[in-house]
């Protein structure tokens, strides 16, 4: 190699090398703050909008921050869209189910009454169409959408008294959110949409009977176990409850193109960690609460059966709105493609291993 073709060699590599370190040079800083709906002792869930810092920092080069705040430190933890909309923050955490009052149809982005897995809504949201739908339902509220979070399937919640029969929620007053609680309505019970702070105190004071919270591993941490004893599964009321991170429709304009692919790129990493940790804490914790005295039970069929059809009342109820009515028919076409798939095959996989490990 003659001196002229070492030079321009080194030349061309030390221009490459520093070329990360330039543009990092010009690209605007940014400082941006995201309240959660999610308080800081639950590492999982508000860990969620951690991550999506943290990535967003290193992916950046420190140039855009992010401050994430837990719940009411900054807003009310159920009122992260009204602040997002309004430009009081320009994004946030939190759970589009809590927000049905300003239109059902954002149940969707986060999950239904026996809906979608994880996996399915991923597959509905990512290549299915849906994130296209929810971002139109956003739009309304000059929003834009990115999924960022999944808790898995969610136990059937805590209860004072045993559930032997549809019977037994008669007058139950019960913390859930928004779209459960109509369907627990139809089955005879009053529910009061909590935040995580007020889940605990209001338990014990005795003023509700039940709470319907996350899973073992969040409602060990919340206490739940030390007021009431009754525990119940499967979470056929939430399969799977998808958390997003929403910014203002301005603050994503002005974004520079890199910086809207790192959030994006952010977002995913940090809903494949939050459903990775709830998979493998939520088996740990259970363990340690049926130890500790919880009486860990499994919904009667008759009550599941009553719980479906309260869900199809919901729903047939809430399609006279024409926007949840066009999401409803794209995601249900969706969700029976993918359960006749899981029924051809890992679906009926997984239920020949059950069966298998109850028989040896």
């Amino acid at each position: 190699m003659d001196r002229r073709t070492w030079l321009t060699g080194t030349i061309g590599a030390t221009a490459a090398a520093a070329a990360p370190a330039a543009i990092a040079q010009e690209a605007p800083a940014i400082r941006w703050r995201m309240p959660s709906s999610f308080p800081k002792s639950l590492d999982t869930v508000y860990g969620g909008a951690v991550s999506i810092a943290e990535h967003v920092k290193r992916l950046t080069g420190g140039k855009f921050t992010i401050t994430p705040y837990g719940a009411g430190e900054l807003v009310p933890p159920l009122s992260i869209l009204d602040a997002v909309q309004d430009k009081t923050v320009e994004c946030g955490h939190t759970a589009g189910f809590y927000y049905l009052g300003k239109e059902p149809a954002l149940v969707f982005d986060t999950g239904v009454p026996f809906g979608m897995t994880p996996r399915q809504h991923t597959g509905w949201m990512m290549q299915g169409g849906g994130l296209e739908l929810m971002r139109e339902v956003y739009g309304r509220f000059g929003v834009v959408q990115i999924p960022a979070g999944n808790t898995g399937a969610q136990m059937g919640g805590w209860f004072r008294k045993e559930i032997k029969g549809p019977e037994d929620f008669q007058g139950l007053r019960i913390r859930t959110p928004g779209f459960l609680g109509k369907v627990y309505a139809k089955l005879g019970a009053t529910a009061l949409a909590l935040p995580a702070s007020d889940i605990y105190p209001t338990l014990e004071k005795g003023t509700i009977d039940a709470v319907e919270w996350v899973g073992p591993y969040d409602d060990e941490k919340l206490g739940l176990s030390k007021v009431t004893k009754f525990y119940y599964g499967p979470g056929v009321m939430e399969l799977g409850a998808s958390l997003c991170f929403i910014v203002n429709k301005d603050a994503w304009a002005s974004l520079p193109e890199a910086y809207r692919a790192a959030l994006e790129a952010a977002c995913a990493q940090a809903q494949n960690e939050m459903l990775a940790k709830y998979d493998t804490y939520n088996v740990v914790a259970l363990k340690k609460l049926v130890a500790g005295g919880t009486k860990l039970g499994f919904w009667p069929q008759s009550v599941m059966e009553a719980m479906r059809r309260a869900t199809q009342q919901v729903i047939e109820e809430e399609s006279s709105n024409e926007l949840f009515r066009k999401v409803h028919s794209h995601w249900r076409a969706y969700l029976d493609d993918q359960l006749l798939w899981a029924s051809i095959n890992d679906g009926a996989a997984e239920q020949f291993l059950l069966n298998t490990r109850r028989k040896s």
